[in-house]
């Protein structure tokens, strides 16, 4: 999975550590005494104290081990146990994280313990404590993504920001029932989405197809064979490494959907004004540490190609530049002019991507050609700033 592009393989046991170690990869281990106090009705100080304790002699001082796994998808019942286990570990192994991953929007009330979603984020965040929130959402069902997903996003960032804690999403990688089949397409939105809501995290459920139940098409099939999915995963990884550097010290500043909610209007964005499509696109818009804003548009349709006529709303000096799908800075802008006519030929894969633009331009305007492979951007032909 290294060579796919993974850092965590996902759980494994304390005795696999060394051969995770060696496959160039870290993990989040399974420890059985830890399970059976999460699962259990009472557990004591003492209980925990014991067994962590135990856990940490054996895994603390061990470079493949990224943390220890608690508990998946647990309601608010079980967050007092969690908050009681993270503090143990975190006091324990100061360099290992505790991992929960949290249910979905579209879980029940009662699956929750809570009557609001929000609610139900918010007493994690109070009971548990950890420094980051991870959830899966799994909504591409009967050929489209549903409006849940972006639901689930506009929630967790609004926890998230208030706490000033990172998020990661879990998402779908392989089909099941109803349920999308992977593709380069589905890889991408479900990836750039989560980016462009300022995301830090990508999990991939699942890398493996389990043996039992209508599982197909995961990166690795029942009998351990690399499938197409293997092929398509590690070119979604190797762009989010690529785009990571920058990504990571950008700050989420606003989300917007064209057209319609949750907070959009016809004229545009905060930083694309003038936007007129009826194109079905997410915006996400950031700044640096300096206050230089950034902009990441996304297509949200698996079928329609369209084009995004926009203006950049703020006055600046210096010059924009433009970043490919592998992160590698290509072409500039001079006053509105374009670097090259042949910005036509990005994105050679089949895939519908995204790219962000840093703006850092006086006025000008540019023309967003979205297709289903790229977005590339079209204008007049100025000079030959190209970089490889």
């Amino acid at each position: 999975m290294q060579q796919a592009g993974i850092n965590v393989s996902g759980y494994c046991r304390a005795e696999d550590l060394d051969r995770v170690r060696d496959a160039g990869l870290t993990c989040l281990v399974n420890d059985s005494a830890i399970q059976k106090l999460v699962s259990g009705e009472t557990a004591t100080d003492a209980d925990i104290r014991i067994a962590v304790t135990a856990l940490a002699a054996r895994i603390r001082s061990h470079p493949a081990a990224f943390g220890v796994n608690l508990r998946d998808e647990p309601g608010v019942q079980q967050m007092p146990i969690l908050g009681r286990l993270a503090k143990e570990l975190m006091s324990a192994m100061p360099g290992k994280l505790s991992y929960v991953n949290l249910l979905p929007n579209y879980a029940s009330p009662q699956q929750l313990g809570a009557d609001t979603y929000e609610a139900y984020l918010r007493e994690y965040l109070k009971t548990v404590g950890l420094p980051y929130l991870s959830w899966d959402n799994y909504s591409l069902r009967d050929g489209e993504m549903q409006q849940s997903f972006y639901d689930n996003l506009e929630s967790v960032r609004k926890v998230t920001m208030e706490a000033r804690i990172p998020f990661w999403n879990c998402i779908l990688a392989q089909a099941l029932f109803r349920y999308m089949e992977p593709s380069d397409t589905t890889f991408s939105l479900q990836v750039y989405a989560t980016m462009a809501y300022g995301g830090r995290g990508i999990e991939f459920f699942t890398c493996f197809t389990p043996d039992i139940g209508n599982f197909r098409l995961a990166a690795v099939d029942q009998f351990g064979n690399r499938t197409a999915t293997w092929d398509m995963l590690q070119r979604i990884t190797n762009q989010i490494h690529a785009l990571a550097p920058t990504l990571t010290k950008l700050h989420s500043t606003g989300v917007y959907h064209l057209p319609g909610t949750p907070a959009s209007n016809e004229s545009g964005t905060p930083l694309l004004k003038g936007v007129g499509t009826s194109a079905k696109l997410l915006i996400g818009e950031f700044t640096d540490d300096a206050g230089r804003p950034y902009v990441m548009v996304v297509n949200k349709s698996f079928k329609r190609i369209d084009q995004l006529p926009a203006a950049v709303a703020q006055r600046r000096r210096a010059v924009p530049s433009y970043f490919t799908r592998d992160g590698q800075r290509i072409g500039t802008w001079r006053r509105g002019k374009l670097a090259r006519a042949r910005f036509w030929y990005i994105g050679a894969h089949s895939q519908r991507d995204i790219r962000y633009l840093r703006l850092r331009v006086g006025d000008f305007r540019a023309i967003f050609r979205i297709t289903l492979q790229s977005i590339v951007i079209v204008g007049e032909r100025h000079r030959s700033d190209v970089y490889r």
